[in-house]
């Protein structure tokens, strides 16, 4: 993603599509699994694009105590290998002193390794921490994502210092193989109030989210990726609120939702076609509620034919994640991991009744959420 720029070309969106001979797929035909046929060809085409979203990174106390450098490693191959890696960084970088729950301050350090060491190429601010050390820490984020935007080539979307710089990153455009992706990012509210002037926060505030898909459409966007914070915490359903937005979110002409918030796997589906994954959970923590362990990586794949100029979406990849905490896998420090890579290692664990949790935790959720992967 490091040749990642912003695009203001304008060019026309086919969502469905027909391929020479080959018939126009129906997204609404399939409402219950992601079953969204594409022509098997193209899966390797030159002109496929890739984005991995994964949920919830967070900095708790107990973590700061540890060596960061094992958190996302044994996922990190993945997220380097999509065209993008897309992930929710959930607290702000405010400075000494760091702290953890319910007000984080996180080291600079753990931003710079996410991007540098684990390949996530946008980090998500939209989310209900951000806020947690006021303005002055928000202004303070952005100046570090700055700092390693021009350094790395690592963006962000969901917040903003200035209107020019809300004007570049909401939406956030990204660009591959003739295939322009928009990324609109927003939050159902801040732990510690709303911000009145600048740096200033995307919110669901509907008119402002309608202008953002529009601003989207406006400047080319082939595809329009959703990316709320929002829902029950704890929930592995879905709520009323959810439900409603998603709707509204498909009314406005989104391509795909992806949320985050309630720190748990919950329930996926389509609606009119469009797929919704209400939410991600952790990618890393160092909670241990029952069912928060586990998370999931959805991968977005979208293909440009280039012969007939036309768009299309492939069906996404949903890989369970399950976050060890220190002790059980490795003797000091946290893990995230692919669950189905490790799901016959039971010998590998320091702790073998963690991986029992993992695997009886990765079965309910499965079978709650009506998942597969």
């Amino acid at each position: 993603m490091r040749q990642t720029r912003l695009i203001s070309l304008v060019l026309p969106l086919l969502i469905c599509l027909s391929l020479g001979a080959q018939p126009r797929f129906c997204y609404s035909c399939f409402t219950d699994q992601y079953q969204i046929p594409f022509p098997k060809a193209l899966r390797n085409a030159p002109d496929t694009v890739s984005v991995i979203i994964i949920g919830d990174v967070m900095m708790h106390a107990k973590q700061l105590e540890r060596d960061h450098h094992p958190f996302l490693e044994r996922i990190a191959p993945a997220l380097r290998a999509a065209d993008f890696a897309v992930a929710n960084l959930e607290f702000p970088l405010g400075g000494e002193p760091y702290a953890g729950y319910p007000v984080f301050s996180t080291p600079d350090y753990y931003a710079w390794y996410a991007g540098d060491d684990c390949g996530i190429d946008v980090f998500l601010t939209g989310n209900n921490h951000v806020l947690d050390r006021g303005s002055r820490g928000l202004q303070r984020t952005l100046d570090v994502y700055g700092q390693i935007r021009d350094s790395l080539g690592v963006l962000q979307t969901g917040a903003a210092r200035n209107p020019e710089e809300l004007d570049d990153t909401y939406p956030l455009l990204l660009f591959k193989h003739g295939i322009r992706i928009a990324l609109v990012n927003f939050t159902y509210g801040t732990n510690s109030g709303r911000d009145s002037t600048w740096p200033r926060i995307n919110y669901m505030r509907k008119e402002e989210i309608s202008a953002a898909i529009r601003r989207a459409r406006d400047r080319g966007a082939d595809f329009v990726i959703a990316l709320p914070h929002w829902g029950t915490e704890y929930h592995l359903q879905h709520d009323a609120s959810q439900q409603g937005w998603a709707e509204w979110l498909v009314s406005e002409g989104v391509d795909a939702i992806v949320g985050s918030h309630p720190h748990v796997v919950q329930d996926t589906t389509h609606i009119q076609g469009v797929p919704v994954i209400y939410s991600l959970g952790n990618a890393i923590s160092n909670m241990s509620i029952i069912n928060s362990r586990l998370g999931l990586a959805a991968t977005l794949r979208f293909v440009h034919d280039p012969v007939s100029g036309r768009y299309g979406m492939l069906e996404p990849e949903l890989r369970f994640l399950w976050c060890t905490l220190p002790e059980r896998l490795l003797p000091d420090s946290y893990a995230s991991l692919f669950v189905k890579e490790w799901a016959n290692r039971r010998d590998d664990w320091l702790t073998p009744e963690d991986f029992d949790e993992m695997i009886s935790t990765w079965q309910r959720v499965k079978e709650t959420c009506g998942i597969e992967d």
